[in-house]
């Protein structure tokens, strides 16, 4: 991303979400990410909109345009809502990502501390806007210190990301796709590496929250993998907070891999594997 550190590109905000981290939170999702996760349930926040045109012909609101610059303008009171502009995009990007400063989203969280656990950044990727998320978790601990400040990320991210947030992170939320990296490059179409340094950093700063695992009916639940990522995540730490999460259909783009959503029977299964391994907290979902 090329935004400065008091800006940043912003799909969406949440005011209150209790999926989000513990309890009630603020959400911010960031536009773009390092991974392109073939069960990516936001596929739009994939990469930024190249400014194509295609979307607007297609919006039924009329609320996109094209300005003298050549680029795509949502216009957000006009916009009636609906996903047409998401579903024609073949860029998996969304036009209604916006560049918004951090006293933007600071004034938006203002009215709802009363009522708020803390703030969550996710995306995308939140991590790829290292600057703007260190300077927005500033402002957060600086004018409302109650407030948490977690991340939900994928991981990818290099120990000075880690280092410039520590300050200002007090937990993350990292999603382990697999950790045999084959098998992981052919789901995420990128590596583990950086992912499985990120839970070792963080367990050891003591700023991990939870690590997802987003099970794949007949793709990465195997027992065999599944017990040596439950090795894995002991041997960092035996009590460790996982949640397994079953893969659901629902807002996910057609992928050249058959995808399958196991059953509760299959998720119940999983968890049964990992309490083998590890005296986990563990969560299914």
């Amino acid at each position: 991303m090329t935004t400065g550190a008091g800006t940043g590109l912003v799909t969406d905000v949440i005011e209150f979400s209790a999926v989000d981290g513990p309890g009630n939170r603020f959400v911010v999702f960031l536009q773009g990410c390092t991974f392109d996760c073939l069960a990516c349930h936001n596929p739009y926040t994939i990469n930024p909109c190249i400014d194509c045109g295609d979307c607007v012909a297609s919006c039924p609101s009329g609320a996109l345009s094209v300005d003298r610059a050549g680029k795509v303008v949502w216009d957000a009171a006009t916009c009636t809502g609906g996903d047409t502009c998401l579903d024609v995009c073949e860029y998996d990007s969304t036009p209604k990502a916006r560049t918004l400063e951090v006293a933007d989203l600071v004034e938006r969280l203002r009215p709802a501390v009363p009522f708020l656990a803390g703030v969550t950044v996710s995306g995308g990727e939140a991590t790829a806007q290292p600057a703007f998320l260190h300077a927005l978790f500033a402002q957060v601990k600086a004018r409302f210190p109650a407030l948490t400040c977690f991340v939900d990320s994928n991981g990818d991210a290099d120990v000075a990301t880690w280092d410039l947030l520590d300050p200002v992170l007090d937990a993350a939320m990292i999603d382990l796709k697999c950790l045999d990296d084959d098998l992981h490059r052919r789901i995420a179409g990128a590596s583990n590496a950086r992912v499985l340094d990120s839970i070792r950093l963080l367990a050891a700063r003591g700023k991990l929250f939870e690590v997802r695992l987003l099970m794949l009916a007949g793709v990465n639940d195997d027992d065999a993998v599944l017990e040596r990522t439950g090795a894995w995540l002991a041997s960092v730490d035996p009590r460790m907070r996982v949640k397994v999460i079953g893969f659901r259909h629902h807002g996910v783009r057609p992928s050249p891999v058959p995808l399958r959503e196991p059953t509760a029977a299959q998720r119940a299964h999983y968890a049964d594997v990992l309490r083998g391994v590890g005296d986990f907290d563990l969560v299914v979902v």
